[in-house]
Protein backbone atom coordinates (compact mmCIF):
# COMPACT_ATOMS: atom_id res chain seq x y z
CA UNK A 1 0.00 0.00 0.00
CA UNK A 2 3.01 2.31 -0.33
CA UNK A 3 3.39 5.10 2.21
CA UNK A 4 -0.34 5.35 2.82
CA UNK A 5 -1.34 3.01 5.60
CA UNK A 6 -4.87 1.80 6.31
CA UNK A 7 -6.08 -0.19 9.28
CA UNK A 8 -9.41 -1.81 10.12
CA UNK A 9 -10.91 -1.27 13.56
CA UNK A 10 -13.72 -2.90 15.47
CA UNK A 11 -14.09 -1.26 18.89
CA UNK A 12 -16.98 -1.65 21.30
CA UNK A 13 -19.24 1.42 21.33
CA UNK A 14 -20.99 1.22 24.71
CA UNK A 15 -19.59 2.69 27.96
CA UNK A 16 -17.92 5.59 26.16
CA UNK A 17 -16.26 3.37 23.53
CA UNK A 18 -17.61 5.38 20.61
CA UNK A 19 -15.80 8.55 21.77
CA UNK A 20 -12.59 6.57 22.39
CA UNK A 21 -12.79 5.23 18.82
CA UNK A 22 -13.07 8.77 17.41
CA UNK A 23 -10.00 9.86 19.40
CA UNK A 24 -7.96 6.90 18.13
CA UNK A 25 -9.01 7.60 14.51
CA UNK A 26 -8.09 11.30 14.85
CA UNK A 27 -4.65 10.53 16.31
CA UNK A 28 -3.94 7.94 13.62
CA UNK A 29 -4.93 10.44 10.91
CA UNK A 30 -2.34 12.88 12.29
CA UNK A 31 0.21 10.19 11.47
CA UNK A 32 -1.17 9.64 7.97
CA UNK A 33 -2.89 6.38 8.90
CA UNK A 34 -6.43 5.94 7.64
CA UNK A 35 -8.99 3.88 9.58
CA UNK A 36 -11.82 1.79 8.21
CA UNK A 37 -14.10 1.85 11.26
CA UNK A 38 -16.72 -0.60 12.56
CA UNK A 39 -15.30 -3.60 10.74
CA UNK A 40 -17.58 -6.22 12.23
CA UNK A 41 -16.53 -9.53 10.69
CA UNK A 42 -20.09 -10.75 11.07
CA UNK A 43 -20.86 -8.66 8.00
CA UNK A 44 -17.83 -9.87 6.05
CA UNK A 45 -17.75 -12.50 3.31
CA UNK A 46 -14.76 -14.61 2.32
CA UNK A 47 -14.58 -15.09 -1.42
CA UNK A 48 -11.68 -16.78 -3.19
CA UNK A 49 -8.55 -15.00 -1.97
CA UNK A 50 -10.25 -12.01 -0.31
CA UNK A 51 -12.22 -11.26 2.86
CA UNK A 52 -14.64 -8.50 1.92
CA UNK A 53 -16.43 -6.06 4.21
CA UNK A 54 -18.52 -3.41 2.39
CA UNK A 55 -16.24 -3.81 -0.65
CA UNK A 56 -13.10 -3.26 1.45
CA UNK A 57 -10.56 -6.05 0.99
CA UNK A 58 -9.63 -6.69 4.61
CA UNK A 59 -6.73 -8.93 3.57
CA UNK A 60 -5.06 -5.85 2.05
CA UNK A 61 -5.17 -3.78 5.25
CA UNK A 62 -1.93 -2.96 7.04
CA UNK A 63 -3.39 -4.07 10.39
CA UNK A 64 -6.66 -5.07 12.03
CA UNK A 65 -7.45 -3.79 15.53
CA UNK A 66 -10.18 -5.96 17.07
CA UNK A 67 -11.46 -4.72 20.44
CA UNK A 68 -14.98 -5.87 21.12
CA UNK A 69 -15.69 -8.56 23.71
CA UNK A 70 -19.45 -8.66 23.99
CA UNK A 71 -20.37 -9.21 20.37
CA UNK A 72 -18.07 -12.06 19.32
CA UNK A 73 -19.70 -14.85 17.32
CA UNK A 74 -18.23 -18.12 16.04
CA UNK A 75 -18.34 -16.82 12.47
CA UNK A 76 -16.33 -13.75 13.42
CA UNK A 77 -13.76 -15.83 15.28
CA UNK A 78 -13.41 -18.10 12.25
CA UNK A 79 -12.70 -15.15 9.96
CA UNK A 80 -10.49 -13.51 12.63
CA UNK A 81 -8.32 -16.65 12.46
CA UNK A 82 -8.12 -16.59 8.65
CA UNK A 83 -7.41 -12.85 8.49
CA UNK A 84 -4.67 -13.12 11.11
CA UNK A 85 -2.75 -15.48 8.81
CA UNK A 86 -2.23 -12.63 6.32
CA UNK A 87 -2.63 -9.36 8.27
CA UNK A 88 -1.03 -8.19 11.54
CA UNK A 89 -3.54 -8.07 14.42
CA UNK A 90 -3.95 -6.40 17.78
CA UNK A 91 -4.42 -8.73 19.65
CA UNK A 92 -3.38 -11.75 17.61
CA UNK A 93 -5.96 -14.50 17.15
CA UNK A 94 -3.78 -17.03 19.03
CA UNK A 95 -3.30 -14.86 22.11
CA UNK A 96 -6.95 -13.78 22.15
CA UNK A 97 -8.16 -17.40 22.01
CA UNK A 98 -5.66 -18.43 24.69
CA UNK A 99 -6.95 -15.83 27.15
CA UNK A 100 -10.56 -16.73 26.38
CA UNK A 101 -9.80 -20.08 28.04
CA UNK A 102 -9.17 -20.05 31.80
CA UNK A 103 -7.46 -23.44 31.99
CA UNK A 104 -5.13 -22.87 29.02
CA UNK A 105 -4.13 -19.49 30.48
CA UNK A 106 -3.49 -20.81 34.02
CA UNK A 107 -1.56 -23.78 32.64
CA UNK A 108 0.74 -21.55 30.58
CA UNK A 109 1.26 -19.05 33.42
CA UNK A 110 2.19 -21.85 35.83
CA UNK A 111 4.54 -23.37 33.24
CA UNK A 112 6.32 -20.01 33.20
CA UNK A 113 6.63 -19.82 36.97
CA UNK A 114 3.86 -17.30 37.66
CA UNK A 115 1.59 -17.54 40.69
CA UNK A 116 -1.99 -18.55 39.93
CA UNK A 117 -4.71 -20.20 41.98
CA UNK A 118 -4.19 -23.97 42.37
CA UNK A 119 -6.41 -25.62 39.78
CA UNK A 120 -7.46 -28.99 38.44
CA UNK A 121 -8.98 -29.97 35.14
CA UNK A 122 -10.66 -33.32 35.00
CA UNK A 123 -12.92 -35.31 32.71
CA UNK A 124 -16.62 -35.03 33.44
CA UNK A 125 -16.84 -38.77 34.26
CA UNK A 126 -14.31 -38.24 37.03
CA UNK A 127 -16.73 -37.04 39.72
CA UNK A 128 -14.99 -39.04 42.45
CA UNK A 129 -11.80 -37.08 41.75
CA UNK A 130 -13.65 -33.81 42.40
CA UNK A 131 -14.78 -35.23 45.76
CA UNK A 132 -11.17 -35.94 46.64
CA UNK A 133 -10.21 -32.35 45.75
CA UNK A 134 -12.95 -30.76 47.87
CA UNK A 135 -11.72 -32.73 50.90
CA UNK A 136 -8.20 -31.46 50.23
CA UNK A 137 -9.03 -27.85 49.43
CA UNK A 138 -11.96 -27.12 51.73
CA UNK A 139 -13.51 -24.68 49.23
CA UNK A 140 -13.25 -24.46 45.46
CA UNK A 141 -14.65 -22.44 42.59
CA UNK A 142 -16.11 -24.06 39.49
CA UNK A 143 -15.36 -21.92 36.43
CA UNK A 144 -16.58 -22.31 32.88
CA UNK A 145 -13.32 -22.29 30.90
CA UNK A 146 -14.77 -19.82 28.39
CA UNK A 147 -16.87 -17.58 30.63
CA UNK A 148 -16.29 -13.89 31.29
CA UNK A 149 -17.59 -11.19 33.63
CA UNK A 150 -18.01 -13.68 36.48
CA UNK A 151 -20.87 -15.49 34.71
CA UNK A 152 -21.25 -19.12 35.78
CA UNK A 153 -18.69 -18.97 38.59
CA UNK A 154 -19.89 -21.26 41.37
CA UNK A 155 -18.46 -21.48 44.86
CA UNK A 156 -18.39 -25.06 46.13
CA UNK A 157 -18.01 -25.11 49.92
CA UNK A 158 -18.62 -28.79 50.69
CA UNK A 159 -19.44 -32.19 49.22
CA UNK A 160 -23.20 -31.51 49.40
CA UNK A 161 -22.74 -28.45 47.15
CA UNK A 162 -20.83 -30.65 44.72
CA UNK A 163 -23.56 -33.31 44.71
CA UNK A 164 -26.11 -30.61 43.86
CA UNK A 165 -23.96 -29.12 41.10
CA UNK A 166 -22.97 -32.34 39.30
CA UNK A 167 -26.37 -33.20 37.67
CA UNK A 168 -26.66 -29.61 36.49
CA UNK A 169 -23.19 -29.68 34.91
CA UNK A 170 -23.87 -33.07 33.31
CA UNK A 171 -27.04 -31.65 31.76
CA UNK A 172 -24.98 -28.91 30.14
CA UNK A 173 -23.08 -31.63 28.30
CA UNK A 174 -19.66 -30.36 29.35
CA UNK A 175 -16.76 -32.65 28.51
CA UNK A 176 -14.56 -31.47 31.37
CA UNK A 177 -14.60 -29.53 34.62
CA UNK A 178 -12.19 -26.81 35.62
CA UNK A 179 -11.99 -25.97 39.32
CA UNK A 180 -9.78 -23.61 41.28
CA UNK A 181 -8.93 -23.64 44.94
CA UNK A 182 -10.80 -20.81 46.66
CA UNK A 183 -8.25 -18.21 47.70
CA UNK A 184 -8.67 -16.40 50.97
CA UNK A 185 -8.46 -12.72 50.07
CA UNK A 186 -9.93 -9.39 51.20
CA UNK A 187 -12.69 -9.38 48.51
CA UNK A 188 -10.85 -6.78 46.44
CA UNK A 189 -8.69 -7.19 43.37
CA UNK A 190 -6.29 -5.17 41.24
CA UNK A 191 -7.03 -4.68 37.55
CA UNK A 192 -3.74 -3.75 35.91
CA UNK A 193 -3.75 -2.58 32.28
CA UNK A 194 -0.73 -3.20 30.08
CA UNK A 195 -0.31 -1.92 26.52
CA UNK A 196 2.71 -2.79 24.36
CA UNK A 197 4.61 -4.04 27.40
CA UNK A 198 4.09 -0.80 29.34
CA UNK A 199 2.11 -0.20 32.52
CA UNK A 200 -0.96 1.93 31.83
CA UNK A 201 -3.00 1.97 35.00
CA UNK A 202 -4.32 0.16 38.01
CA UNK A 203 -7.66 0.31 39.72
CA UNK A 204 -9.37 -1.88 42.26
CA UNK A 205 -12.66 -3.74 42.25
CA UNK A 206 -14.50 -4.65 45.39
CA UNK A 207 -17.10 -7.40 45.75
CA UNK A 208 -20.56 -6.29 46.91
CA UNK A 209 -21.57 -7.15 50.48
CA UNK A 210 -23.07 -10.57 49.81
CA UNK A 211 -20.95 -11.67 46.86
CA UNK A 212 -17.33 -12.85 46.65
CA UNK A 213 -16.93 -11.99 42.95
CA UNK A 214 -15.32 -8.63 42.17
CA UNK A 215 -16.50 -8.48 38.52
CA UNK A 216 -18.49 -5.31 37.86
CA UNK A 217 -21.09 -7.36 35.94
CA UNK A 218 -21.58 -9.40 39.13
CA UNK A 219 -22.23 -6.33 41.28
CA UNK A 220 -18.64 -5.40 42.11
CA UNK A 221 -17.64 -1.74 42.30
CA UNK A 222 -14.56 0.09 41.05
CA UNK A 223 -12.30 2.18 43.28
CA UNK A 224 -9.00 4.04 42.92
CA UNK A 225 -5.98 2.01 43.94
CA UNK A 226 -2.21 2.03 43.45
CA UNK A 227 -0.24 -1.05 42.46
CA UNK A 228 3.23 -1.77 43.80
CA UNK A 229 6.18 -2.90 41.66
CA UNK A 230 5.61 -6.57 42.45
CA UNK A 231 2.00 -6.53 41.21
CA UNK A 232 2.96 -4.55 38.08
CA UNK A 233 5.83 -6.97 37.30
CA UNK A 234 3.42 -9.92 37.61
CA UNK A 235 0.94 -8.23 35.24
CA UNK A 236 3.66 -7.46 32.68
CA UNK A 237 5.00 -10.99 32.77
CA UNK A 238 1.52 -12.54 32.46
CA UNK A 239 0.80 -10.31 29.44
CA UNK A 240 4.08 -11.31 27.80
CA UNK A 241 3.59 -15.04 28.45
CA UNK A 242 0.14 -14.84 26.82
CA UNK A 243 1.53 -12.91 23.85
CA UNK A 244 -0.93 -10.04 24.22
CA UNK A 245 -0.38 -6.50 22.88
CA UNK A 246 -3.08 -5.20 25.20
CA UNK A 247 -4.13 -6.88 28.45
CA UNK A 248 -5.99 -6.33 31.67
CA UNK A 249 -4.59 -8.61 34.36
CA UNK A 250 -6.70 -9.34 37.43
CA UNK A 251 -4.56 -9.88 40.51
CA UNK A 252 -5.50 -10.69 44.08
CA UNK A 253 -3.43 -10.97 47.23
CA UNK A 254 -3.49 -14.46 48.76
CA UNK A 255 -3.70 -13.86 52.53
CA UNK A 256 -2.57 -17.40 53.39
CA UNK A 257 0.43 -17.62 51.05
CA UNK A 258 1.10 -13.88 51.41
CA UNK A 259 1.74 -13.33 47.72
CA UNK A 260 0.10 -11.87 44.64
CA UNK A 261 -1.76 -14.23 42.35
CA UNK A 262 -2.68 -13.69 38.70
CA UNK A 263 -6.34 -14.64 38.65
CA UNK A 264 -7.22 -13.81 35.07
CA UNK A 265 -5.78 -12.26 31.91
CA UNK A 266 -8.25 -10.32 29.79
CA UNK A 267 -7.50 -9.57 26.13
CA UNK A 268 -10.07 -6.76 25.85
CA UNK A 269 -9.90 -4.69 29.06
CA UNK A 270 -12.36 -1.80 28.93
CA UNK A 271 -11.38 1.84 28.84
CA UNK A 272 -12.61 3.89 31.80
CA UNK A 273 -16.29 4.77 31.35
CA UNK A 274 -17.40 8.43 31.63
CA UNK A 275 -18.72 7.66 35.16
CA UNK A 276 -15.40 6.09 36.19
CA UNK A 277 -13.52 9.09 34.78
CA UNK A 278 -15.59 11.29 37.08
CA UNK A 279 -14.41 9.05 39.95
CA UNK A 280 -10.83 9.86 39.00
CA UNK A 281 -9.86 6.95 36.73
CA UNK A 282 -7.90 9.01 34.22
CA UNK A 283 -5.89 6.48 32.21
CA UNK A 284 -7.73 6.67 28.86
CA UNK A 285 -5.42 9.32 27.37
CA UNK A 286 -2.28 7.29 28.12
CA UNK A 287 -3.88 4.08 26.86
CA UNK A 288 -4.95 5.70 23.57
CA UNK A 289 -1.46 7.16 23.09
CA UNK A 290 0.23 3.77 23.62
CA UNK A 291 -2.21 2.01 21.26
CA UNK A 292 -1.67 4.63 18.53
CA UNK A 293 2.14 4.37 18.92
CA UNK A 294 1.91 0.60 18.66
CA UNK A 295 -0.30 0.70 15.54
CA UNK A 296 2.12 3.19 13.99
CA UNK A 297 5.09 0.90 14.71
CA UNK A 298 3.40 -2.33 13.64
CA UNK A 299 2.18 -0.89 10.33
CA UNK A 300 5.65 0.50 9.53
CA UNK A 301 7.10 -3.01 9.74
CA UNK A 302 5.15 -3.85 6.61
CA UNK A 303 3.01 -6.81 5.72
CA UNK A 304 3.51 -10.39 6.84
Amino acid sequence: MGSKRTIGMWLYENGGGKKIGKKIIKKLKERNIETVNNVNLRNAIAKNNHILHNDVKLDELDLFFSYNAGEQTQYQMYLYQALNRVVPMINSYESFMLTEDKFQTSFLLRQNGLNTADYELCHRDDGHHLKKIIKQWDKMVYKPTDGWGGVGLTLIENEANLDMLMPFLNQMDLRFFYVEKFIKYDNTDFRIDIVDGEFVSCYGRKASGTDWRTNVTSGGSVFLREADDEAIALAKKATKVCGLDIAGVDIIYDLEKEKYIALEVNGIPAFATPEQEKQGLNFNKKKIELIVNMIDRKTKKGRK
